[in-house]
């Protein structure tokens, strides 16, 4: 039913991306985004810390939604790992990478981490913001895509360890089961689902002024699009090396990051479910969706 459901709706709203005033809103079904959401950001994931059960409990979710789905595997499984060290102790990290294959030989790479703080003297940091939302979006426009072949290669990542220093990103742009030569865009996605002045942050354009006109033609709504968060003169402001996109921008690699600003919840124990801002969540999920699918259409 849920893929049976996606798929007319997804139909009805390729066609519907050309007509003005249509709604973001029906491009990816609300409740089953919600409800990932809410599943990845449960007490039971207890925080999704790198190396703890609570991560492989929701690395295991989204690896069984990637076959679901129907994604292809760069490997013999999903699961891509990889090691690093932190401290005195060597700790085993997992990418999940699946790709939907396009017609043309180049990829565009969409990212959003799966790790969070786990628990700290036995409180649970949900992570429902950061980076349940951005986990959730994905896994659905997964699931769009699937029925809407695309133009490029679309690989989705749900990288692990980005809270330990961005290592899941940096063991995926150094992985050779990935060829990383094909890539021509990075679309990262950390904490999209909790602002309540309708504003979602888009940095990485300053960088790569040719992306900006694919997102600025779109009709956002009531959601306002704020450029930035991404040029030296900002000092801490600057978002450039702040999340998973940055070692693909290290390599040359055009990123854009879509993300909300710090806010109460920010890392904290409040970071739940309860506390997301649903409907501006879904919008901005439709709107992210609508900038990659005129990136893969525009970008050659």
């Amino acid at each position: 039913m849920k893929t049976s459901l996606r798929f007319i709706l997804s139909a009805i709203l390729t066609f519907s991306l050309l007509t003005p005033g249509f709604s973001q809103e029906e491009y990816l079904d609300r409740e089953f985004m919600l409800d990932d959401l809410r599943k990845l950001s449960h007490d039971a994931a207890e925080g999704r810390e790198t190396g703890t059960r609570g991560a492989e409990a929701a690395r295991r979710y989204i690896a069984g939604s990637f076959k679901t789905t129907g994604l292809k595997k760069l490997n013999k499984g999903y699961l891509h790992d990889f090691q690093f060290e932190s401290g005195d102790k060597t700790i085993t990290g997992h990418n999940i990478v699946g790709y939907i294959k396009g017609e043309l030989g180049t990829a565009i790479v969409i990212t959003a981490h799966y790790d969070g703080l786990g628990m700290r003297d036995s409180v649970i940091y949900n992570g429902a913001d950061d980076n349940a939302s951005g986990v959730a979006a994905m896994l659905s426009m997964a699931d769009f895509f699937k029925q809407n072949k695309p133009k490029h290669t679309l690989v989705f990542a749900a990288l692990d360890a980005e809270e330990k220093g961005l290592q899941g990103s940096k063991a995926f742009v150094e992985d050779d089961r990935i060829p990383m030569d094909a890539v021509i865009l990075n679309i990262n996605m950390d904490m999209i689902s909790n602002n309540n002045k309708n504003e979602l942050h888009i940095a990485g354009t300053s960088h790569y002024p040719n992306l900006k006109p694919f997102i600025e033609e779109i009709d956002t709504g009531v959601i306002r699009f704020k450029f930035g968060h991404d040029t030296p003169d900002l000092g801490q402001g600057d978002w450039t090396n702040s999340s998973d996109h940055a070692p693909f921008h290290a390599k040359g690699i055009p990123f854009i990051y879509f993300g909300v600003e710090d806010h109460e919840h920010y890392h904290k124990p409040t970071d739940t479910f309860e506390n997301i801002n649903a409907p501006f969540f879904a919008k901005v999920a439709n709107l992210i969706l609508e900038a990659i699918m005129r990136l893969d259409q525009g970008l050659d």
